[in-house]
């Protein structure tokens, strides 16, 4: 069975910071691009950030140059670092894999940013 987790969404204010971790566990995870979605209240989700499996890095227009996507293969985790936070970030984070034949999402963590 393949797993998901987010962790670290949170509430911070316009401008601040925070680093979004998704620990998967049933893949081979070296081998996958993984996604970063986020669903605003009333919206569509959107992808926000993809890396390949080779460590390649692709935005959407909103967020590049302030947030950063990794990944660390040992840990089978993929990370989101996002700073100068805006309200329109707010949204909550999946994040998202297509492996073994189907698509797999976490649970998701909220993002709110006040201004």
């Amino acid at each position: 069975q393949v797993h998901l987790v987010e962790r670290g969404g949170g509430s911070v204010q316009a401008g601040g910071s925070l680093r979004l971790s998704c620990a998967t566990s049933g893949i081979n995870f070296k081998i996958y691009a993984m996604n970063w979605h986020r669903q605003a209240p009333g919206k569509q989700r959107e992808l926000v950030a993809t890396i390949s499996s080779g460590g390649s890095a692709n935005y959407t227009e909103d967020v590049a140059g302030r947030f950063t996507v990794s990944r660390d293969n040992a840990r089978s985790t993929m990370y989101l670092q996002m700073n100068s936070l805006k309200p329109e970030d707010t949204a909550v984070y999946y994040c998202n894999v297509k492996a073994r034949g189907s698509n797999w999402w976490g649970r998701g963590t909220q993002v709110t940013v006040s201004s």
